[in-house]
């Protein structure tokens, strides 16, 4: 292919018959006067022209980039003219806006006499959104006389601005009843075809879009322009702006909308009109556009130049004149007139050279294109067949079948959940960690017994392991030293023998950290409800999630039941927080003596260190116990294997015995009952709410769903009804399904383009 621009980018040769180029794929002849419609090249292009005309009407433009040819223009920069010349057909002409969607010509030399055929391509709905399948719709007759061309463009354009009203409707209105007639819209992009056979005319597809205004009003003008830069802005569009020679480039809208799509001018062409309205005083201005022609002004540079071309004023549209004719008067003008015949490359001059300059520049846009397309095309498809494979399968199963079926898996998977299996831990991982929180709370709860008779300038003494932080403690715990556990005893006494404490003094206290726990077994019982929920919300999903009224039929029923086995583990809770209060008791003596002897050496010990400092005992007790400091000491001196125990029978007789034992006691029940509880309360959740809906779960569903659907009058009506799919499913499915074939009829067409040829 020749090029229009040397590597400075000056515009020096348009493109010509060119030779063979095995490169590019093309078999263009050289230009030896042989007919070129009769060429390889010739019946190539026929073909591509044909594959793009084939693609268009499959609706191909709204899915990949197509190479295409649109004019634009302003009102009054000769845009119809233009359309007109290259045609050779009439279009409708009147005051203000006339063209109100875009046409596409397409004309074909393949033929031995001159027709016209029409068609509607439409691909938007009347809402400008795409439809799923583009429909190309015939309209009217096939026209034999330039004549009827005009009259059947407005009522084409008509049909296409009223969706709502049958198309052919509009074959037999006049021009007039037209013109008075009101649109449904004001403008459209769909299409309106005209096909055109003509042996005179050069094989070429281009859009003629409506003409750019200003001076109407602003939504109108806006969706003119809005239109324009639809076409403009795809990167397979050649852009073809009208630009009338009567006025400054600079004031042209058409050409600065081609520059925001087209910034490096690689595929704009310029077509100046009107050079007969410079006056010969306007030798400036000829000099200017001079210039522009021969590509030397820096300020107006195109990789594919301009061309100037003079076109029919009124008289001589008027008088019907052949296109030859026109042709022949246009040469003359520009081989006759300075300053145009003074310049050296005449093939910027008239419409046959443009004409033939601009479907060489579309075959070879095409031709280059190719590969891209079937690129894009395959990509496209690749990802509808992924959709559309992510979407589920029709139902092929018996509608009872296939909920009982759907039901059974779901109970199955959820006892899959609550026995911890491998493929489903989340439920108890997430109740673990629940239960954890659980120990954690009740161990803070434990009694803040300080055997001192100012407690509060001590270190708590309850987490002899280190392992709780202050932020830990439950806030209803109270600290308590010598004067207030003598307290309780006083207030206990009732008919004890002198020296006894009495066992109600130990109860209360005990009384005092046990109710404690309900709150945190509340907040066990109700995080564990949640995560239950979750589960429950997520396999309602996935296992019904499919057919929306199956899922909220079942759903209620699944979510009844759990609120059922919710409602007994509360209860069931309460009950085991129940077992704890009076009597307070235990079988496990042994330990509970250990840990009360233990604790009563310990209160001993911490009692008689000498030269411990209030306040600064807990740093003291953190970096090394005093009383291993102390045991350390013994040991260092000889007496080795001493405990605690031991060492407080070293110590004298504590004054504070009795408070001290009362301490000792009910701190130990509170460990024996500790360890007790974090184990109860979490087995009777899993057991009271798990395995109970676990159990439950499928003989209830199973249950209400027969009795519920058996109800009614017609079984099978009302099991189709559960299992019908998802509208928005089916609409999908069907939406791919369509733009499947789509793709695969463009595709289709795309890789046998070659063999056809």
């Amino acid at each position: 292919m020749n090029t229009f621009l040397n590597r400075r980018g000056r515009q020096t040769t348009s493109l010509r018959d060119p030779s063979p180029d095995t490169t590019s794929g093309s078999a263009s002849p050289p230009d030896t006067g042989v007919d070129i419609s009769s060429t390889d090249y010739a019946h190539r292009r026929r073909e591509l022209m044909k594959m793009m005309a084939d693609l268009k009407s499959m609706g191909a433009e709204a899915l990949i980039d197509l190479p295409s040819v649109v004019v634009i223009g302003g009102q009054s920069a000769g845009k119809s003219s233009l359309v007109e010349a290259v045609s050779g057909i009439n279009v409708p002409r009147d005051s203000g806006t006339c063209t109100r969607c875009p046409m596409e010509c397409t004309m074909s030399s393949h033929a031995t006499s001159w027709s016209c055929s029409i068609t509607l391509r439409m691909s938007f709905d009347s809402n400008g959104k795409d439809m799923a399948k583009t429909i190309t719709v015939p309209f009217g007759r096939t026209i034999t006389d330039r004549n009827e061309v005009e009259v059947w463009l407005r009522r084409a354009q008509s049909a296409i601005l009223n969706p709502n009203l049958p198309s052919s409707s509009f074959h037999t209105k006049t021009i007039e009843e037209l013109r008075s007639a009101k649109n449904t819209l004001k403008f459209s992009r769909n299409v309106v075809c005209v096909s055109i056979e003509d042996p005179d005319a050069t094989d070429l597809s281009f859009y003629d879009l409506p003409g750019l205004i200003q001076n109407e009003e602003a939504e109108t003008v806006a969706l003119v322009k809005g239109l324009v830069e639809h076409y403009t802005q795809k990167k397979n569009t050649i852009i073809l702006t009208t630009i009338p020679m009567s006025d400054d480039m600079e004031n042209q809208q058409s050409m600065s909308l081609a520059r925001a799509a087209d910034p490096d001018g690689k595929r704009t062409i310029g077509v100046l009109t009107k050079p007969d309205t410079l006056g010969a005083g306007a030798i400036n201005q000829r000099k200017k556009w001079v210039e522009i022609i021969e590509g030397h002004s820096e300020d107006h540079k195109l990789r594919h130049g301009f061309y100037c071309v003079r076109l029919p004023d009124d008289a001589e549209r008027s008088q019907r004149l052949s296109r030859a004719e026109l042709q022949r008067r246009a040469a003359e003008y520009f081989d006759t007139t300075s300053p145009w015949n003074g310049v050296t490359d005449r093939h910027r001059f008239g419409i046959p050279g443009f004409v033939s300059d601009v479907s060489r520049l579309l075959i070879q846009l095409i031709e280059e294109a190719l590969p891209r397309l079937r690129e894009d095309i395959d990509k496209l498809l690749a990802q509808c067949n992924k959709e559309f494979d992510g979407l589920p399968p029709p139902l092929a199963n018996d509608p009872q079948i296939e909920v009982l079926g759907r039901v059974n898996t779901f109970c199955d998977v959820f006892k899959g959940y609550v026995n911890g299996s491998h493929e489903n831990k989340r439920l108890a991982q997430q109740n673990r960690a629940l239960y954890a929180i659980f120990k954690r709370d009740i161990r803070g709860t434990a009694p803040d017994f300080r055997p001192f008779e100012k407690p509060e300038e001590y270190a708590p003494l309850d987490d002899t392991e280190g392992k709780m932080t202050l932020t830990e403690r439950d806030p209803g715990v109270k600290t308590m030293g010598i004067y207030e556990i003598s307290k309780v005893i006083q207030e206990a006494i009732g008919w004890e023998l002198p020296n006894n404490v009495p066992y109600q003094a130990k109860a209360n206290l005990i009384t005092g950290f046990i109710k404690l726990w309900a709150a945190p077994s509340e907040r066990c019982l109700a995080g564990v409800n949640d995560v239950l929920d979750q589960v429950i919300d997520t396999l309602i999903g996935i296992h019904f999630g499919r057919f929306r009224v199956l899922e909220g039929y079942v759903g209620n029923l699944i979510r009844t039941q759990v609120d059922i086995c919710k409602a007994l583990a509360k209860e069931a809770v309460k009950k085991a927080l129940d077992l704890e209060t009076t009597p307070y008791y235990t079988q496990n003596t042994h330990y509970l003596q250990t840990l009360s002897e233990k604790w009563l050496a310990y209160y001993k010990v911490v009692r008689h260190i000498p030269n411990r400092a209030p306040l600064a005992y807990e740093s003291v007790y953190r970096s090394e116990p005093p009383e291993s400091k102390a045991l350390r000491a013994l040991a260092e001196a000889g007496y080795t294997n001493l405990s605690i125990p031991d060492l407080a029978r070293l110590l004298p007789p504590d004054s504070r015995e009795k408070e001290l034992i009362v301490m000792a006691d009910v701190r130990a029940y509170y460990h024996v009952a500790y360890k007790r509880v974090i184990d109860h309360i979490p087995l009777t959740i899993e057991h009271a709410l798990h395995h109970a809906l676990a159990e439950q779960l499928s003989q209830s569903l199973l249950t209400s769903l027969l009795t519920d659907v058996a109800s009614g009058s017609n079984f099978s009506e009302r099991m189709n009804e559960l299992v019908s799919e998802d509208p928005s499913v089916a609409q999908k499915r069907a939406s791919l399904s369509t733009r499947k074939q789509r793709l695969s009829d463009i595709r289709r067409r795309l890789v046998t383009f070659g063999n056809n040829v």
